[in-house]
């Protein structure tokens, strides 16, 4: 059975949170998670982000049961484009609501395996046995001149404006999602964060906090998001994590003799 839960935060210099995150068992037996990242002045960003949940939420909640990766992959998607639409035209509807967008990144679980949609710079991230490996791609510019050759991995980590995105859910009427798919073993952890997480705490920090797996899961999030406060906490901060329990338990924490 997985272990599910997620975390937010306003950080220390935001007013307001303008992500969303959302993770539910639905009854067919998947798992759905969400983490969006909103833009656009607080009210558009924190609206956006939550369209973007309500959206997916709303049109996987009455997926049949029993479904193959290949319907999976087009469920989700389909969701996505969705949730663009919605904030597209709500955007159009109203002023306040100006070129606002967001990010997200949703994973749709079956079982230990399933499918990962994402559009912008929030990450998901597969910790398994110490090792951590991002599975998504920023829709970045600095990602972009990195992937180009013109700056160097350290340059990108640190560059100004990396935080400008060359992707994002609502902000044009026709939008890419990335699929990618994933099958976690016992032991895995998948992480969905916002920026404000992976800006801030290194991928060796995630491996040891979350690869952890004698402290709950609860604890595990919680000190992630602690991490990004500490480093400064300069962005709203958001962290999921869905765990396949290893179920192997040594005979001493069981309490027996050799």
């Amino acid at each position: 059975m997985i272990k599910t839960v997620h975390v937010s935060h306003v950080g220390r210099v935001r007013s307001v949170n303008e992500d969303s995150a959302w993770i539910r068992h639905l009854e067919q037996g998947y798992i759905l998670g969400i983490v969006a990242d909103g833009m656009g002045g607080h009210l558009a960003g924190d609206t956006a982000s939550r369209l973007a949940v309500e959206t997916l939420a709303a049109d996987l909640a009455t997926l049949e049961s029993g479904l193959s990766a290949h319907s999976l992959t087009a469920a989700l998607s389909d969701a996505i484009l969705h949730a663009n639409e919605v904030i597209f035209q709500t955007a159009a509807r109203d002023e306040k609501y100006h070129n606002m967008g967001t990010t997200v990144v949703a994973v749709l679980l079956n079982d230990a395996s399933g499918i990962i949609g994402h559009i912008g710079d929030s990450r998901a991230y597969v910790i398994s046995k110490g090792a951590v490996r991002q599975l998504t791609e920023d829709h970045t510019l600095v990602n972009e001149l990195f992937k180009n050759g013109q700056i160097s991995k350290e340059e990108r980590e640190n560059h100004p404006r990396r935080n400008v995105l060359t992707r994002a859910l609502g902000t044009d009427s026709e939008v890419k999602v990335d699929i990618d798919s994933i099958a976690l073993e016992k032991g895995d952890v998948l992480l969905l964060c916002s920026d404000g997480l992976s800006n801030l705490v290194t991928e060796e920090q995630i491996s040891k906090v979350v690869g952890a797996a004698e402290n709950p899961l609860e604890e595990r999030a919680d000190r992630l998001l602690h991490l990004a406060l500490l480093a400064g906490g300069d962005d709203n901060i958001t962290v999921a994590l869905f765990e396949l329990p290893d179920d192997t338990v040594s005979l001493s924490e069981k309490g027996c003799d050799a």
